[in-house]
């Protein structure tokens, strides 16, 4: 075995969430650029994905230049649909998952931190007989569960991380995310999480606008909500989020008006 293959995995923080559209992408998209603009060898990955390739897109132009387009998102379907479901009705072989492991290994060689972002829940089957959970267990590493700060998220953040538990996943952190339109329930989700779960930090982000996904916008809110974003990817929380409401340690997110003047 040559010193390349001696080399240890880099640290895996993998981005899932309680469903599809809960800010898995802006949330990876925020800590590969965190970690970019502090001049770590950071890399990030759509394992899967179905119904168009934005996601995908968003991750290789952060980092153009280190990733092919292919190497940002290598498994993607175009039908909106489960993975799994998506190649049969595609009517194109089921991606196995020895080609997943084989692509994470040859993606590790390549960088300090890893993040692998997941499609849908942690359960949506990518392939044949696994999901993202299947993948966590076999290269373990740090899980960020993102769910969107309103009504019913207690009770989906506890399904997925008390399956993370039973699993084996022993790192697990909680991502609230800012709704444009806040809820009674999104003061007092946090508190709650906290107390129903003491043994994962939860963290809250505010909303971060409908243009929160374009590249502008990720970098300039990597810069304002910087001591958060160090808070999530750090092992201690340093200014812990408290069941108030308090949205960011630092300061606020951009506004991205001000992006056009």
């Amino acid at each position: 075995m040559n010193a390349k293959e001696n080399k240890p995995l880099p640290r895996i923080i993998y981005v899932t969430g309680t469903g599809t559209g809960v800010g898995k992408t802006v949330l990876t998209a925020l800590l590969l650029t965190h970690l970019r603009q502090e001049g770590r060898n950071a890399l990030a990955v759509k394992l899967f994905s179905s119904g168009g390739g934005g996601d995908g897109r968003l991750l290789h132009r952060l980092q153009s230049g280190s990733l092919s387009r292919k190497e940002s998102n290598p498994f993607a379907f175009r039908l909106p649909l489960a993975p799994w479901v998506a190649a049969r009705l595609e009517n194109t072989p089921q991606i196995p998952f020895s080609r997943v492991c084989r692509f994470i290994k040859m993606m590790s060689r390549r960088a300090e931190t890893l993040f692998l972002e997941g499609s849908g829940g942690i359960l949506v089957p990518f392939g044949d007989n696994y999901s993202l959970a299947d993948i966590m267990v076999k290269f373990p590493g740090t899980a960020v569960v993102a769910a969107p700060n309103g009504l019913g998220a207690i009770n989906s953040i506890l399904l997925t991380v008390k399956y993370l538990q039973a699993a084996g996943i022993k790192e697990i952190k909680v991502l609230m995310m800012g709704q444009e339109k806040a809820d009674l329930a999104s003061k007092s989700n946090v508190g709650a999480v906290e107390e129903l779960l003491p043994e994962a930090p939860v963290f809250l982000l505010p909303y971060l606008g409908a243009k929160a996904s374009s590249v502008a916008v990720v970098r300039q809110n990597a810069k304002y909500l910087k001591k958060t974003l160090a808070q999530i990817l750090g092992g201690d929380i340093v200014c812990p989020v408290a069941s108030t409401g308090s949205e960011d340690c630092s300061t606020k997110p951009v506004d991205n008006l001000a992006l056009k003047r």
